[in-house]
């Protein structure tokens, strides 16, 4: 198979070629860029090895870029380099082998041939190199068989898998990644490695195995990585608070749902109308607390009371353990969990103003997101029991959309502040000033009072006599 063709219609491909050819180095594009072009999926991430300095070619093809735009990073510790051209980023490096130790996944690394190359890279489909010299330019270069893996829709490493992972545990991750973003089955042996060596994944970072999940997490199906994850043992190691969901407990015939497989189909559910990862996250987390919180009532049968409320507490620290982030992010989905049983309650029964009022002023700017994720969380095997459901939710959003044009609730802020109390009364900060400040917020949004000056300050002059306050005369 020869892609010259399609190499001429990039002219990079070219620079690179006669920078190679005037340095007397063989470069060829490998990895994730040759695999992509076959599956005809976008890429603009360009990985060139040559047998010799990547760096020295990489300051070469810049230089004969004459774009004076072109970023060039030099990373010599790595002997590594990377240009920046429009949106493409292309990464050079020289062909190398690598060895490992049993107790550390950093490599020994030495120089070598592009087989040595290809003879460590993590899978089949990720070992085809395309030639950019002159005796064979665009010839594709594929020792391992990806091609007709890539055909197959296999994920299969090139050599023994059991060595692949025990080397690099990290490859156990991109494998189910891949296998996710692809929608590529594993290979049997492939995967019995995965089960055989998943306790090395404990000498990778949880920065770059949670990297590795997210990458999971925005594919288009994510619950396929999580159960692969599952069966070959590896999600009981990076996540084993989401494990522990499994399972259905009887009392008196009467069970409750699996809630690791509800929360796969919410996940995927959100997944259908959203590319957000923090919202994916609070899809995750939504249910996290259930079997903290579940008890057995002889008439009510399974109950999971204050999942929500545990299940936000427990937020801070699942992000802290993954290094995830614990700025806004975390707070967004911190406020989804804390949320999402709100509009499905909504949903289900009359529908009061002030019911929706606490719900706009809680959700504020983070509704559309809170909305997404309830809407996702309604899962039956009754098809018609999903679409009342559904419909309710139209009806709740509608009023919600009525309250919110009305009352500007999503921004707001009580027209009477503490500094207007304390003037009324002529105290100074206290306990006082904040019990009529929440008397304030509770009527405005029980409708007893409007937002205005006009009706809040006979309001709070009344809740002061209530607390043996006297207004200061003027």
């Amino acid at each position: 198979m020869n892609f010259a063709e399609t190499l001429h219609t990039n002219p990079i491909f070219k620079i690179v070629a006669d920078a190679a050819k005037a340095l007397n180095v063989p470069a060829y594009v490998v990895g994730g860029f040759v695999r992509d072009l076959i599956l005809n999926r976008p890429s603009k991430d360009i990985d060139i090895v040559c047998v010799g300095s990547g760096i020295e070619l990489a300051e070469l093809v810049a230089k004969n870029s004459g774009r004076e735009d072109t970023y060039l990073s030099i990373f010599k510790n790595f002997g590594t380099a990377m240009i920046k051209l429009d949106d493409w980023e292309v990464e050079f490096v020289g062909a190398r082998r690598e060895s490992y130790q049993r107790d550390s996944r950093k490599p020994i690394v030495e120089d070598g041939t592009l087989e040595d190359d290809q003879n460590r890279r993590d899978f089949t489909i990720n070992a085809m190199a395309i030639s950019l010299n002159d005796n064979n330019f665009g010839e594709l270069i594929d020792p391992f068989d990806g091609l007709a893996d890539i055909r197959r829709k296999i994920i299969k490493t090139p050599l023994e898998p059991s060595i692949t992972f025990s080397d690099d545990p990290l490859r156990m991750m991109r494998a189910i990644r891949f296998a996710t973003q692809l929608n590529f089955d594993i290979h049997p042996d492939t995967f019995d490695a995965l089960i055989k060596e998943r306790e090395r994944i404990d000498i990778i970072s949880k920065e770059r195995i949670t990297d590795e999940l997210n990458k999971i997490i925005l594919a288009k199906k994510p619950s396929y990585g999580f159960l692969l994850l599952d069966s070959c043992g590896l999600l009981e190691k990076i996540f084993p608070e989401f494990v522990k969901l499994k399972g259905v407990e009887t009392e008196e015939g009467k069970g409750h749902k699996d809630n690791f497989y509800h929360t796969l189909q919410v996940l995927d559910n959100a997944s259908t109308k959203t590319d957000d990862l923090w919202i994916r996250w609070a899809a995750i987390l939504h249910d996290i607390a259930k079997p903290a919180t579940k008890r057995f009532d002889k008439k009510r049968g399974w109950t999971f009371h204050g999942h929500e409320e545990m299940g936000a507490k427990w937020v801070k620290g699942i992000f802290t353990e993954m290094r995830l982030p614990l700025n806004e992010k975390m707070r967004f989905v911190k406020k989804l969990v804390r949320l999402h049983l709100r509009p499905i309650a909504l949903s289900k029964e009359a529908i009061t103003d002030s019911a929706l009022r606490r719900l706009l002023y809680e959700a504020g700017e983070d509704l559309e997101g809170l909305m997404i994720l309830c809407r996702a969380d309604i899962t039956s095997k009754n098809g018609e029991k999903v679409k009342k459901y559904l419909r309710n939710f139209d009806i709740v959003e509608q009023k919600l959309k009525e309250v919110e044009e009305s009352d500007k609730l999503r921004q707001f802020q009580p027209v009477v502040t503490g500094e207007l109390i304390m003037e009324l009364f002529g105290i100074k900060p206290s306990k006082e000033v904040g019990i009529i400040k929440i008397a304030v917020r509770e009527a405005i949004l029980e409708g007893q009072i409007e937002n205005t000056l006009e009706s809040g300050i006979p309001f709070v002059l009344a809740e002061g006599a209530k607390l043996g306050l006297v207004a200061v005369e003027k």
